[in-house]
């Protein structure tokens, strides 16, 4: 059985737009975890907060938004 990557509330970007309107959102947040595919493919329910409905995405469509640092964080030394 596969494992999913991402987790319920983890904010991720979508890594293939083609075929999507320039307007269309680019972060989203994961609102669930949603069976493996037959082919072996997890899926997971995205939505942006300014869109009015939810999508279906595969793991290999999404990508992880790393948080950047804030400017007040201080730097390792």
């Amino acid at each position: 059985m596969t494992a999913h990557r991402f987790a319920v509330g983890q904010p991720v970007r979508m890594n293939n737009r083609f075929g999507l309107s320039p307007s269309t959102a680019e972060t989203y947040r994961i609102t669930a975890i949603l069976p493996v595919r037959e082919d072996n493919l997890p899926q997971y329910r995205i939505r942006n907060d300014d869109e009015r409905h939810e999508r279906v995405a595969t793991e290999d469509s999404l990508e992880e938004i790393r948080a950047q640092p804030s400017p007040g964080d201080a730097a390792p030394e």
